[in-house]
C-alpha cells in the first residue's frame, strides 16, 4: 500500500510513538512521511523519506500555556511561510496518490485525506478526549478547558475512518470506529529492567520551578532533576539535588532505578512510568487539559498522584503513599507494542480489502457482458 503518514512536532511523544509504527510499516509498504518541528529532526535520523512541514506550536510560562502568545506565534507563521509551503506539500502529497493516510495528530495529512477522499486512520492518544466518555470526577471544574480540547481533537478527526488510541486507562467509548490499545513505547524502554532505587526522578521543562526545588530540598531525598537547568553541559550538585543535562541513556537509567517520579502530565513519560511500575506525581501544565486528563486517570487507577501545583504537602503525600501505588502498579501488564501494531495492521488490511472490493465492482461495471446475445438465425427450432 501507499501510505501518507503525518506526525505532529509539538513534544516528542508523537515522534517516538510514530517511530515504532513506521519501523513496522517501512519495507512492507511505500510510505511518505510528513513531520514538523522536533518530530522531523528525530524521524529524519531513522527514515530517509521524511519531508518537513511547518506545524502548530505552543507557548509556555510558569507551567501554563500562554494562550494569546500561542495564537500570535501561529498566526505569524500562517501569514509568512505557511501558505506557500502548504501549497507545495499538498502537490507532493496529492501526486503521491496515497491509498490511506495515517496521522499522529498531524492536521495537514488529514486535510489531504478529506480533499482527496482517502481513508484516514488516527494513531494518537489525544483522540481520547473526544472518542471516550469522561465523568465529572475527571473533568471536574475544568469544563471549559475540556470542551476546548475536545473540540480541537474532534475538528482534527473530521471524516476519520478509524481511531487507534494508545492509553494506560480505558474509559467507555463514546464514538464508534475506535480501538483502545496499550501505549506505544520506545524499544529502549521495553528492554529496560526496573530496579528499586532511593532517588526521585524529576522532569520539569516549564518555567517556574523554584517552588518545586524548595520542596525537594525539604524531603532530604536524593533527586535527579532534568529540564530545570537547561544551561548545563554536565551534572551540577546542590546538596541531595543533582541537576542533569538531558541524555536519553542516562535519563532512562535514572527512570528505571527511581523510587518515584515527579513530572508533568505528558502521556509518553507517564506511560513509561506505568510500564516500569514507577509511581508518579503528575503536575500538569495549566490550561492543557489533555495533561490534566492523564494525571487524573493516573491518580484514579492508584498509579500515582495528581497535583495542580508543586508543594511540599503534595510531595509529602506522594511519598507517604508510595507503597500503595507500587502495589497497584504491580498488577499492570503490557505485551510490548504488539497490541497497537496489530491494531494498525488490521485497519490497513481492512482498507486494502475495501479498495480491492471497489476496484472489482468498477471492473464489473465497465466490462462488456460475459454472455453474448444469441443470433436468432442460428437458434434451434
Amino acid at each position: 500500500m501507499r501510505i501518507l503518514y503525518g506526525v505532529a512536532g509539538e513534544g516528542m511523544g508523537h515522534a517516538t510513538r510514530s517511530h515504532a509504527f513506521l519501523a513496522d510499516l517501512v519495507g512492507e509498504h511505500d510510505v511518505l512521511i510528513v513531520a514538523s518541528g522536533r518530530a522531523y529532526d528525530y524521524l529524519g535520523q531513522h527514515f530517509p523519506q521524511v519531508r518537513e512541514i511547518l506545524g502548530f506550536s505552543l507557548s509556555y510560562e510558569d507551567n501554563a500555556i500562554r494562550r494569546w502568545e500561542t495564537v500570535a506565534q501561529n498566526l505569524r507563521g500562517a501569514v509568512t511561510g505557511w501558505p506557500e509551503q502548504v501549497r507545495s506539500f499538498y502537490e507532493v502529497a496529492r501526486d503521491f496518490e496515497a491509498d490511506v493516510v495515517v496521522s499522529d495528530f498531524e492536521a495537514f495529512v488529514l486535510t489531504v485525506a478529506r480533499r482527496e477522499r482517502v481513508p484516514a486512520i488516527s494513531v494518537d492518544n489525544i483522540m481520547m478526549l473526544d472518542r471516550c466518555r469522561h465523568d465529572e470526577g475527571i473533568v471536574g471544574d475544568d469544563t471549559l478547558d475540556f470542551e476546548l480540547a475536545r473540540q480541537i481533537a474532534r475538528t482534527k478527526a473530521a471524516g476519520l475512518h478509524w481511531a487507534i488510541v494508545p492509553t494506560f486507562f480505558r474509559p467507555p467509548l463514546r464514538r464508534k470506529a475506535t480501538t483502545l490499545v496499550a501505549p506505544v513505547l520506545r524499544e529502549a524502554v521495553l528492554a529496560a529492567e526496573a530496579e528499586q532505587g532511593e532517588h526521585l526522578l524529576v522532569y520539569q521543562t516549564a518555567a517556574g520551578s523554584e517552588t518545586l526545588v524548595r520542596a525537594l530540598h525539604e524531603t532530604g531525598l536524593p533527586c535527579r532533576l532534568y529540564g530545570v537547568r537547561r544551561d548545563l553541559d554536565e551534572d551540577l550538585v546542590d546538596g541531595e539535588l543533582v541537576y542533569r543535562p538531558f541524555s536519553e541513556t542516562v535519563f532512562l537509567d535514572d527512570l528505571r532505578t527511581a523510587r518515584g517520579v515527579i513530572a508533568g502530565g505528558g502521556f509518553s513519560l507517564l506511560s513509561e512510568c506505568v510500564y516500569l511500575h514507577k509511581p508518579a506525581l503528575s503536575i500538569p501544565v495549566a490550561g492543557q487539559f489533555e495533561q490534566t486528563l492523564n494525571a487524573r486517570y493516573l491518580a484514579r487507577l492508584g498509579y500515582g498522584e495528581y497535583a495542580e501545583s508543586p508543594s511540599a504537602d503534595a510531595i509529602g503525600a506522594f511519598l507517604e503513599r508510595l507503597p500503595d501505588h507500587q502495589r497497584r502498579l504491580a498488577d499492570y501488564e503490557q505485551d510490548g507494542n504488539n497490541e497497537a501494531l496489530a491494531a494498525l495492521r488490521e485497519q490497513l488490511a481492512l482498507v486494502a480489502l475495501e479498495r480491492a472490493g471497489k476496484g472489482a465492482r468498477r471492473a464489473r461495471r465497465s466490462s462488456p457482458s460475459r454472455t453474448a446475445p444469441v443470433d436468432s438465425s442460428e437458434a434451434p427450432a
